[in-house]
């Protein structure tokens, strides 16, 4: 009889991969390479993510791994942009292409005259001059192709182009306006040579599982914007575990992958905007309860930042710096108990000490 999973155990397992169970000492890009990567359309929050993941994780250590190469930030699940390993990024952007492809029709009629066959390969030339930012690619392509909007063509380059952002020193590893530049270049190696489509597609669902398992092959497609997930799932199925959830639903495992009971202790945990985690299922309620959803993404698509304790979410959170006070506030969905509140203060004040250093003085609060 197949085992049913509850969403504590989920919970739990899922915290267990995602290092939030308790923080750990290995190296940023090991990290990085267990999540399988870390939602990066802004460049602050995987600083913040990594830091309530890691024991003793210092800024410097992320800025060192991006300018050794040996973690990019560049296009990849749901089209969005991610921090990956350098490996990671050769093996599976091609993996990523059909779903890519797929992505361009949210252009519409914006994309009359847009001709891929002659738009690629002039984008490619203009990068092999040197990295560029993208009003830069959009103005230089438009000269080539007048007649086509300026954004699809942009649009287009981010897409079927692996790039990859180049690194400064700026305090969040990347400027407001920051470079691009031709994936192959830069690593060195060329993400088009990587394996063969249906190996590389089979140990990208083997790296989700590891990351964000046991999972559906809904939850999977959710999380890479692929609907050939679910075959993958069904070729894999012999090397799998399979359970079930409270609703019935198949969910796949790694054989030897952490699942801790659920009664094991999770701690006050404060999560970046856009934080993996709370992207990577179709069924989030691992994570967040399906009536606090909604409060979870803001009306101009913003993935907003989340407090756990007990494991789930139970609010949002933001943070202030004004005349050397640094601020965090807590917007809890429901009334918090007060040793929830011990908990979270207590990070809470870490985090800011983490986020401002010069700050005279630290301040965490519960607002309604």
């Amino acid at each position: 009889m197949t085992e049913t999973l509850s969403v504590q155990a989920l919970n739990r397992a899922t915290l267990a991969r995602q290092m939030l169970l308790a923080r750990e000492a290995i190296p940023v890009p090991e990290a990085v390479r267990r999540l399988f990567g870390m939602q990066a359309q802004e460049p602050k929050p995987p600083f913040l993510g990594l830091w309530t993941r890691l024991d003793g994780f210092q800024a410097s250590e992320l800025h060192t791994a991006l300018h050794d190469r040996s973690l990019v930030r560049a296009t990849m699940m749901r089209a969005t942009l991610h921090l990956m390993t350098g490996d990671d990024y050769t093996a599976f952007r091609t993996t990523m292409q059909p779903m890519l492809d797929g992505a361009l029709r949210v252009l519409g009629d914006r994309a009359k005259g847009l001709d891929l066959q002659k738009v690629v390969p002039a984008a490619r030339a203009l990068l092999q001059d040197g990295p560029r930012t993208f009003n830069e690619v959009r103005a230089l392509l438009q000269e080539q192709f007048p007649d086509v909007n300026d954004r699809a063509l942009g649009y287009a380059v981010r897409l079927c182009v692996p790039l990859v952002m180049v690194p400064t020193q700026d305090r969040w590893g990347f400027p407001r306006t920051a470079r691009f530049t031709l994936a192959d270049e830069w690593l060195d190696a060329d993400p088009a040579s990587s394996a063969e489509p249906v190996g590389a597609l089979d140990e990208l669902v083997f790296k989700y599982l590891a990351a964000y398992g046991p999972a559906s092959a809904a939850d999977a497609q959710t999380w890479s914007g692929l609907a050939s997930t679910g075959e993958a799932l069904e070729r894999l199925r012999p090397r799998l575990r399979v359970f079930t959830d409270d609703k019935g639903r198949e969910l796949f495992d790694l054989p030897g992958a952490p699942r801790p009971g659920e009664d094991v202790p999770a701690p006050a945990r404060f999560l970046p905007e856009f934080d993996s985690l709370v992207l990577a299922h179709a069924d989030r309620r691992r994570v967040i309860a399906d009536a606090h959803r909604p409060m979870l993404t803001t009306k101009n698509l913003r993935v907003r930042a989340v407090f756990l304790w007990d494991g789930f979410a139970r609010g949002t959170w933001e943070t202030e710096y004004k005349r050397k006070v640094a601020t965090l506030r807590m917007r809890p969905f429901e009334p918090l108990p007060h040793a929830a509140i011990d908990e979270l203060t207590a990070e809470g004040e870490s985090l800011l000490r983490f986020l401002e250093p010069a700050a005279k003085e630290t301040v965490v609060s519960v607002e309604d």
